[in-house]
């Protein structure tokens, strides 16, 4: 039965994991294909059909294709990592390079061509290469299959099948976006950029809300904190690992807005392309049995979300009428007015109906400012920004009269792939 109001008033603690570089429909798009991409509650899913193709740079048709777990390579797919960034990003939607401002809406017909381009000079410039590598890794999705553990959490709860990354490029842009609203003008990734906005962390603070960052172990350094001033001034306090997150959580201390950082690298458990997405499955798990295993649970939304598409396939043009954060051009004149790529998002609450796939009700779509949106909305204060004030809050998805008591992760084991030691 729904409930009459939007449930943010049950949340006392938000807890945010971004994942690296992976499209919706790489990670997610075959998630209700066998039930004709409709949920179980009778919610229409944007998803695959399979017959969703690309053209290489000699006119062959490719088509979109599942992967095997049986593959020694499933997890590491695509087995070069692909294009990034907004020129790229660019040829992926346009085949073109070069669009700035929109003229036309895009077709998504340029990723294999800019797999193609990407994997002839990635070789000279020390990147990994897997054996086998070619035109139709590109297209290649995982399945519930490949991935039971984010298939599990997308159907058990709710997934947001048009949530967008903040920008149309890579990772630096779209975290900033994550953090506060904006990326004051940066287009590409540049880490040794000084933001000099409030984050979202600052705000909760100003408020008398408590925050955290948690870097995956001591071993790495928060990159959160040494991008942003205000966090850079914040005491240690605020800075963990993931095993003082689960204290916290276990201890029933977690602090009202909670991002957590993978392991970075390619033996870490971040899933960026060519990395291993099995790691990245035992991780979500682990997360989600420290949260679920809290006293903290019910009073609990736990966001999954990737920070951008990294050059993985998505069919699904991204939408323009993006609010500018702060009338802030890039270097190339680029307005931050159209959204990026579609990215995986899924939200975990025991508010939450199995099957529930969740879009924003009105015509300006989810994108990662929603989740500054919803702070913001949950605890009272203004939003940073231009862009998260236009964003819708993810408060609608709270449907339930009850809270839930089952364990949508209790019969799912996390798949496991060794590193491969062939590389080109």
């Amino acid at each position: 039965m729904a409930h009459p109001t939007s449930g943010l008033d049950r949340i006392d603690h938000v807890v945010v994991i971004m994942l690296e570089n992976r499209s919706f429909d790489h990670m997610l798009g075959f998630l209700y294909s066998e039930e004709g991409n409709v949920s179980p509650l009778g919610h229409p899913f944007e998803g695959l059909t399979g017959n969703e193709t690309n053209e290489d740079k000699d006119g062959n048709v490719i088509k979109v294709w599942r992967l095997d777990p049986s593959d020694p390579y499933c997890y590491f797919t695509p087995r070069a990592d692909p294009g990034e960034g907004f020129a790229n990003t660019s040829a992926q939607l346009w085949d073109d390079n070069m669009v700035v401002e929109q003229k036309k809406p895009p077709d998504n017909s340029g990723f294999v061509k800019n797999y193609q381009y990407t994997m002839g000079w990635e070789p000279g410039a020390g990147f990994d290469i897997y054996p086998g590598a070619s035109a139709k890794g590109i297209l290649a999705m995982h399945t519930p299959e490949t991935l039971p553990v984010m298939s599990a959490l997308a159907r058990g709860y709710a997934v947001c099948d048009h949530w967008y990354c903040s920008a149309p490029t890579e990772t630096q842009p779209n975290r900033a976006f994550m953090h506060m609203a904006t990326s004051e003008g940066l287009i590409h990734n540049d880490w040794k950029y000084p933001f000099r906005s409030k984050s979202i962390c600052g705000a909760l603070g100003d408020n008398g809300q408590s925050w955290a960052i948690y870097a995956y172990d001591t071993a790495q350094m928060s990159y959160t904190r040494f991008d942003i001033a205000d966090l850079l001034a914040a005491p240690d306090s605020n800075f963990g690992t993931f095993d003082d997150f689960k204290t916290a959580a276990a201890s029933g201390k977690l602090a009202n807005y909670s991002f957590l950082e993978p392991k970075w690298g390619t033996t870490g458990n971040s899933m960026h392309p060519n990395y291993n997405v099995a790691s990245g499955e035992q991780y979500l798990k682990e997360i989600y049995e420290t949260v679920r295993s809290s006293p903290c649970w019910e009073k609990t939304l736990l966001v999954v979300t990737f920070d951008e598409h990294g050059g993985c396939y998505d069919h699904v043009a991204p939408p323009t009428g993006a609010v500018p954060p702060d009338g802030t051009k890039a270097p190339n004149g680029f307005a931050f007015d159209r959204f990026g790529v579609r990215v995986p998002t899924i939200l975990v609450s025991p508010w939450i109906e199995a099957g529930t796939v969740h879009r924003a009700p009105g015509r300006t779509p989810f994108d990662h400012t929603s989740i500054l949106r919803t702070v913001g909305v949950r605890w009272g204060f203004a939003p940073l920004t231009r862009r998260d004030a236009a964003a819708p809050d993810v408060g609608g998805v709270f449907t339930l009269d009850a809270a839930r008591t089952d364990d949508v992760l209790a019969s799912v084991a996390p798949p496991t792939a060794s590193l491969p030691t062939d590389k080109k």
